[in-house]
């Protein structure tokens, strides 16, 4: 049976090509990350947001094209994310295809690809989902028979979520929407977001440093992704990002993300069909900033939540991944043992993703009974050797096999490593400056261990 609702693909945040007046300002492709930084850089000046934008566009003549195809990361703003062409391709396999061309007269479409600009508020991009979901599930439902009381499913990357959670329980979406399909997505926020709006960008990648802080420090899309949690060590307990002053944190704009998170919390405990449409697939088993200490004006993130370490999917921790009314041990979370930058097209998560839509099990590959933890750097100063630190986390000790590999495909770096419950440390030396994805593996496509995905930055 061909599918009947309508897939709606949401990104991340930096996961949607921006256009201005003047071209792309922001558009990676394959072997282009360090161009694609600088062209941002460049332009950075004109795309900083104004004080005081809230929920409003700057009208700057900036709108946003497509989705990523591939790797896109900006220092200081948020984790490196590969693109989404895998997810895309694995929703045409399941039979939803985009629309074969452009407006009313088009043949209807039931996939739906939307990018948006990820520097707005939360709120204007859900508020402006309905003007194109709506039509577009209006000339689905046109068709008739079984098509007639098709609704929305939502699939959605990391921030996406946010997007969608707003547009359903607060743009009218919730009478319309049957599933909202998230991966990586911190419904209760990051510290990660916390450690970039207060630290800035790392101090060693030269003259965009300056200018990318001031630039991450005046989108209310950043602000909406900090902790909503307890998450600062403070006079022998956890406190809220609004109940201290935090140095280089803007009072206000971390006080309206914290009412953003509430209005979504209370809409969806006020309407319980919304957990029953609720499917979050999470990375685990990463090494995660969770909650932060203040030092001399500056973040130092922890991994652990009152000295546990609860871990999550290294961007995301697991206590920001589900919804405060659903146990972090719920069996209605999908666990995935990987990294945020790729959660939207592992192999298992895709899986995941396909029994959800089709509602019935699938047949999967061969049980993967080892997980991995990786930890690699996000960015690296040239000249400098990348660390890898490798733990086995169950069964029996295991060949590995790591890849490095750049932004076009091409073999960096391959070595056989035995991953053993003791962290094995592993240096790769002279990379030159580019974007790396770093790949641990089984030896076969049949070893029993569950693959992880890391991405780095070696900049000049």
């Amino acid at each position: 049976m061909p599918p009947t609702d309508l897939v709606v693909v949401l990104p991340g945040i930096m996961g949607s090509t921006l256009r201005s007046p003047d071209g792309l300002v922001w558009a990676p492709s394959a072997g282009s990350v360090l161009s694609a930084v600088r062209t941002f850089g460049r332009s950075i000046t004109r795309l900083r947001l104004p004080e005081g934008i809230g929920d409003e566009h700057p009208e700057d003549g900036v709108h946003p094209e497509d989705l990523m195809p591939d790797l896109h990361v900006l220092p200081g703003i948020w984790t490196p994310v590969k693109g989404y062409d895998v997810l895309l391709k694995r929703l045409r396999s399941l039979g939803y295809r985009e629309a074969a061309g452009s407006g009313s007269d088009a043949p209807p479409d039931n996939l739906l690809p939307i990018p948006y600009d990820w520097r707005l508020s939360n709120r204007w991009n859900g508020q402006r989902l309905a003007a194109l979901v709506e039509p577009a599930l209006e000339r689905w439902r046109a068709q008739g028979g079984q098509y007639a009381d098709a609704q929305l499913v939502f699939v959605c990357h990391s921030m996406g979520g946010l997007v969608a959670r707003w547009y359903i329980e607060h743009c009218g979406g919730a009478d319309i929407t049957r599933k909202l399909i998230t991966f990586g997505t911190p419904y209760r926020g990051a510290a990660k977001a916390l450690e970039q709006l207060v630290n800035g960008v790392h101090h060693g990648i030269g003259p965009l440093a300056l200018d990318l802080t001031a630039f991450a420090r005046s989108l209310p899309s950043l602000h909406q992704l900090l902790p909503e949690y307890a998450c600062i060590e403070h006079a022998g307990t956890l406190t809220k990002t609004t109940e201290i002053n935090v140095p280089d944190l803007d009072a206000k704009r971390a006080a309206d993300a914290m009412r953003f998170h509430t209005e979504l919390r209370n809409a969806e405990a006020n309407r319980p069909a919304s957990l029953t449409a609720t499917h979050a697939i999470v990375g685990i088993q990463q090494s995660t900033p969770t909650t932060v200490r203040l030092n001399g004006g500056h973040i130092v993130p922890l991994a652990t939540y009152w000295e546990e370490n609860l871990f999550g999917d290294s961007t995301v921790p697991i206590v920001g991944a589900c919804r405060s009314d659903v146990p972090m041990d719920s069996n209605i979370l999908r666990r995935i043992p990987d990294k945020h930058g790729n959660l939207q097209r592992n192999s298992a998560a895709l899986d995941e993703l396909e029994g959800i839509l089709i509602a019935r099990d699938i047949t999967v590959r061969a049980p993967e009974t080892l997980h991995l933890r990786v930890d690699v750097p996000e960015l690296v100063i040239a000249g400098h050797n990348l660390p890898v630190q490798i733990t086995a986390l169950d069964g029996p000790r295991q060949a590995v096999r790591l890849t490095v590999t750049d932004e076009t495909g091409q073999l960096a770096e391959a070595r056989v490593i035995m991953a053993n419950e003791a962290p094995i440390d592993v240096t790769i030396d002279d990379l030159p400056p580019g974007a790396y994805t770093v790949d641990i593996a089984g030896l076969s496509t049949n070893a029993p261990i569950a693959p992880v995905s890391s991405d780095v930055l070696v900049w000049e």
